[in-house]
């Protein structure tokens, strides 16, 4: 799609609160990002540490180095890289993987979201001046090759993987890391309280078994909670993080002042000296090390949640310095006691007074819980998005605000997460290896994220290819880095992250696949508009009262399943309505440019085509009003095309219109109340003798009604005679086509597309039904089945 057409389609509501974003506006935003989005930041301190197994720590000079990688990892990864760069690359508002791959499909030709030639044509209407690109190198081989093309899609899926399998692991790990806290904080209490060394060995049993069954509860509890929304779970979440984070920073303030020479480690030198005494233990521990910065990559993915603004000042003022204070407290303390009998990884025992270790036990319960909800939010709109594109099978989206639209609830994988979670805490029972799986999924998001963001440098931001490439080459080698040490814990925990990205990718893989093939069948099977309009009289074809809404993928032709219908069945509606949907690389399309409108054929067959267009944010296929806003538009369409003929774009002459209901140009809206019997009926049946008028007959309560204005001059007759006819079709009733595929495979076909087909007819038979025929009655509504042979 082009840039130009981009920056007018965001929604001007939305502009024009981002452009007005006060200071009290981003203090309450920055207050809410607390409680959602940092935190899985705030609570990390729970378990790098305590996911090294304390064998693995020799002595207190490599506490000091292993803090220096952490105070440098926090700094050029989180602060550096995530606070300043990447969020500076979000997509009018939205930020995560697929972000920042609608900014590469839009600045480069090679978008591969399902779309025929003609329907670019249609979308590349824009009545402004696109902005020449300047031609570079990187963008013509990229544009060049499609099997680039195919890569980046694959690298856009493997990251958005990555993020919902974070999605799933965080939970675990948080919770469980907090519930043993719990467990060996109330196997203290139970020694001081109780003196029967009989009674204790039996408490001991119990309460070493406390910790898993808890945190299946707390996770029960957690994804419950999902669907009062981002905005309701922020104001309870957020003081809960201000105290940890307080609490956190003061323990860790303590332990420096006992311990001051962890300071010295913030010198990059004491990793040098890691690396040239390192062996393959110490590697390994640097496996944990990189889960300091779990949550830098939903900061970046739950964006679209708050402002740029919000989450940038909420770091940079509060949770960078407290964290950095926290994990230098810790390492003090470890250093300090290492090789005692007091030495201990976890956090819960560098607290400096032992009262306040149930407290704390307690704190980090809640905590814990605060802190999956970052993960769990920025996977909702990972999917959201995901889902808009087509490469996700069709799931509830439940919008949960109406001032920040990016706020979401998906109740199927929601429901879905909370089962893995439950999964993964029974089975592994030890915040060890879940850890080592989450570390491995953090840094492969992490690694997409930079490859994506280097290409976005130098193709959306036109920078040259040598300060990409600079990108690319020092935050790629640091994380590579990282990388290698976790998989090197691939037996020890990090392999689940497989188990996981299987399901995920091939879930969205064989999606998308049945998706592009069914839609390419689509093309290649559909019929000419003359077919309709010129053959149609010689097929015996009637015309019956009322309006027939086709609903199809293809935006030019007609479909194969609607001239397969009318072979069987020649008669078709006074008005017929072809209506397409199609989602556009960008977030959000303002409303009014909402619709493409164009006719087919000669004016006297009163055939036309609806586009509806909508950005991967845009939530536009309820049909509580829907119908009433598409006949507005042909309404406003038909005024408005005798005078402004040229500048209806050529495929079919299409023309951008938006919601218009209410402004009195072509139709005018009366709402009817249904328990008011004063306004004339609104449900009508057929009362023809005609099978073909009998088998279209549908009862429809409408909700709404249209009259014409006033006889104005500028209005022709023959427009307000085609608007009369219109008006007179939608009273006689109206149904609806929908095609339903079957798909079936060619003989001797390969083991992966069966695989690929397989999965998506198993995911397409048991998703939801599609959003635009959820509230069509069914007496209004024809599926018409089709086989597609793929």
């Amino acid at each position: 799609m082009d840039p130009a057409l981009r920056s007018e389609t965001i929604s001007n509501e939305f502009k024009e609160n981002r452009e007005k974003e006060t200071w009290r506006r981003t203090i309450l935003l920055s207050f809410q990002s607390l409680g959602i989005v940092y935190g899985r930041l705030s609570t990390a301190p729970l378990y790098v540490f305590g996911s090294i197994l304390p064998d693995d720590l020799k002595s207190d000079k490599e506490i000091h180095e292993l803090y220096s990688f952490i105070f440098w990892t926090l700094t050029l990864i989180s602060l550096l890289k995530y606070a300043f760069i990447v969020l500076s690359a979000d997509d009018d508002g939205e930020g995560g993987t697929f972000p920042l791959y609608s900014l590469l499909c839009r600045h480069a030709k090679m978008g591969l979201l399902p779309n025929d030639r003609s329907a670019s044509e249609i979308i590349q209407h824009d009545r402004g001046s696109p902005r020449i690109k300047v031609p570079s190198t990187t963008r013509k081989c990229i544009e060049k090759y499609k099997t680039g093309h195919y890569f980046l899609l694959f690298l856009a899926l493997f990251g958005c993987c990555m993020i919902i399998s974070d999605g799933v692991l965080t939970p675990s790990v948080s919770v469980l890391s907090a519930t043993s806290t719990f467990g060996r904080s109330m196997i203290k209490l139970s020694h001081r309280l109780i003196s029967s060394q009989k009674i204790r060995e039996h408490l001991d049993e119990v309460l070493t078994r406390l910790p898993v069954p808890m945190a299946c509860a707390i996770l029960v509890c957690l994804f419950t909670l999902q669907h009062y929304g981002t905005q309701k779970i922020s104001f309870v979440f957020a003081p809960i993080v201000i105290i940890w984070l307080t609490f956190i920073s003061g323990i860790g303030l303590y332990n420096i002042a006992q311990n001051h020479e962890i300071l010295y480690a913030i010198s990059p030198t004491y990793m040098l000296r890691f690396l040239k005494k390192v062996d393959i233990i110490s590697w390994k521990a640097l496996g944990s090390i990189i889960l300091c910065t779990a949550g830098s990559e939903v900061m970046f993915a739950n964006l679209g949640h708050f402002s740029k603004r919000s989450l940038k000042v909420t770091f940079v003022c509060l949770i960078y310095p407290a964290l950095i204070v926290c994990y230098a407290g810790q390492a003090a303390f470890i250093s300090r006691y290492l090789g005692t009998k007091d030495a201990n990884v976890n956090l819960s025992e560098s607290i400096p007074n032992k009262n306040l270790h149930h407290a704390f036990a307690v704190l980090s319960v809640f905590a814990s819980a605060v802190g999956s909800q970052a993960t769990i939010t920025a996977s909702f709109s990972i999917v959201n998005q995901c889902q808009a594109l087509g490469c996700f099978p069709r799931v509830k989206v439940v919008h949960t605000s109406d001032k920040i639209r990016g706020q979401v609830y998906v109740p199927d994988v929601n429901w879905l997460f909370m089962t893995l979670s439950i999964g993964i805490t029974v089975g592994f029972r030890d915040i060890a290896p879940i850890g080592k799986a989450t570390g491995l999924a953090i840094i492969s998001g992490m690694l997409v994220t930079t490859c994506l963001m280097s290409l976005v440098i130098a193709l959306s931001w036109e920078k040259s290819v040598f300060i990409a490439a600079c990108f690319m080459l020092f935050f790629g080698s640091l994380e590579a880095t990282y990388l290698s040490s976790c998989l090197l814990n691939f037996p020890r925990g990090a392999w689940f992250i497989t188990v996981l990205l299987l399901l995920f990718l091939t879930t969205m893989v064989s999606w998308y696949y049945g998706t592009v093939k069914k839609y390419q069948f689509d093309v290649e099977n559909k019929v000419s508009v003359e077919w309709l309009t010129d053959l149609s009289p010689g097929l015996g074809i009637s015309r019956v009262p009322g309006i027939g809404f086709i609903y199809t993928d293809i935006s030019s032709g007609i479909p194969a399943f609607f001239s397969h219908f009318i072979t069987n069945l020649p008669a078709f509606h006074q008005v017929l309505i072809f209506v397409s949907f199609k989602s556009l690389p960008v977030p959000y399309i303002s409303e009014d440019q909402r619709y493409l409108i164009g006719r087919v054929g000669p004016k006297e067959y009163k055939i036309y085509r609806c586009v509806v267009l909508h950005g991967y944010r845009d939530h536009t296929r309820d049909s509580d009003d829907f119908e009433d806003h598409i006949i507005s538009s042909i309404g406003e369409f038909i005024a408005r095309e005798e005078r402004d003929y040229e500048s209806l774009s050529s495929p079919e002459r299409m023309m951008v219109l938006g919601r218009s209901m209410g402004d009195g140009n072509a139709l005018i809206p009366l709402t009817a109340d249904s328990s008011d019997n004063s306004h004339p009926t609104l449900t009508q049946r057929s009362h023809s003798d005609d099978p073909a008028e009998l088998s279209f007959a549908a009862i429809r309560r409408k909700r709404v009604r249209f009259m014409l204005p006033k006889n104005s001059p500028e209005m022709s007759v023959s427009v307000r005679k085609e608007l009369q006819e219109l008006v007179d079709a939608r009273e006689s009733g109206t149904a609806y086509f929908l095609g339903q595929s079957h798909l079936s495979l060619r003989r001797g076909s390969n083991l992966l597309k069966k695989l690929l087909i397989m999965v998506y007819v198993f995911l397409d038979k048991n998703a939801r039904e599609p959003p635009v025929a959820l509230n069509i009655p069914h007496a209004a509504l024809l599926e018409v089945g089709t086989v597609y042979t793929i």
